[in-house]
């Protein structure tokens, strides 16, 4: 089977986008999956988005990690679907659409700039001095000191697979605290490696180290800058939005 797929990128975050509005990928594999987001025998990608029609809303989205296994929530993802329902006419510059944790809204720029409500987060958990939340996929964030020689593979891989969080998985966040933003690094489960930019990530740390709520946290990642706004409610959060651009890269067919 033919395949006609795009490729986007959310800061870095890269993903394989395919309209399957007609339901051609319905029965697509978790190998076909994993073989089309190889970096060596692929097209290569962090993870593979379908965008589906669905009865109330705009589009829905269906996110499978890089191992081939449909997934949690993506923030990265949800942007660049955004930007993808927006280049294929399906909406202008908002819209509504469904994923696997519930209900988006979305507003998109001309220059294809997005901002993404996410999920509201009911509490915040301590991990020793560390924190655990789910901001549509679950997020351990641990601040240090520096990251330019820092491993975050190693010590992604070490907490992701500890005894604690083997079982389900967990994404893992290093921090740096700076005086007008953070610095974010990020261990992908699914990926199972450091990713340039995860958008539930960025938004886990922004919740998690409790700056004001006044203004958008400004947030660096590997693969560029993203924002996180929000409001607090009772020992939670809500009013959610990330923001950053959401980049075509290219389009092409593959044989499947």
């Amino acid at each position: 089977m033919k395949i006609s797929f795009y490729k986007y990128h959310g800061t870095g975050n890269d993903f394989i986008m395919i309209d399957d509005r007609a339901l051609q990928c319905l029965d697509i594999s978790t190998d076909q999956v994993k073989s089309m987001c190889d970096r060596r025998f692929g097209i290569g990608a962090d993870g593979l988005i379908l965008l589906r029609n669905k009865d109330g809303y705009d589009f829905e989205m269906v996110y499978y990690n890089a191992d081939g296994n449909q997934s949690s929530m993506c923030g990265n993802g949800g942007r660049c679907i955004v930007a993808f329902a927006k280049y294929l006419g399906v909406i202008e510059s908002t819209c509504n659409f469904l994923a696997i944790d519930g209900p988006h809204e979305a507003r998109v720029s001309e220059d294809y700039v997005v901002e993404l409500k996410m999920s509201d987060v009911s509490s915040v958990e301590k991990d020793g001095q560390d924190y655990v939340l789910n901001t549509g996929s679950p997020h351990y964030v641990k601040s240090v000191s520096d990251l330019d020689d820092f491993n975050v593979y190693e010590e992604g891989k070490s907490i992701r697979c500890s005894k604690k969080y083997s079982g389900e998985g967990i994404n893992v966040n290093f921090v740096v605290e700076y005086g007008s933003y953070l610095e974010v690094a990020t261990y992908e489960r699914g990926v199972e490696d450091e990713t340039y930019s995860c958008g539930t990530g960025v938004v886990a740390c922004a919740l998690s180290l409790g700056r004001s709520e006044d203004q958008p946290i400004n947030i660096v990642t590997k693969g560029g800058k993203l924002s996180v706004s929000y409001k607090t409610q009772d020992e939670g959060f809500t009013d959610i939005w990330l923001k950053g651009p959401a980049v075509k890269v290219f389009e092409g067919t593959v044989e499947v």
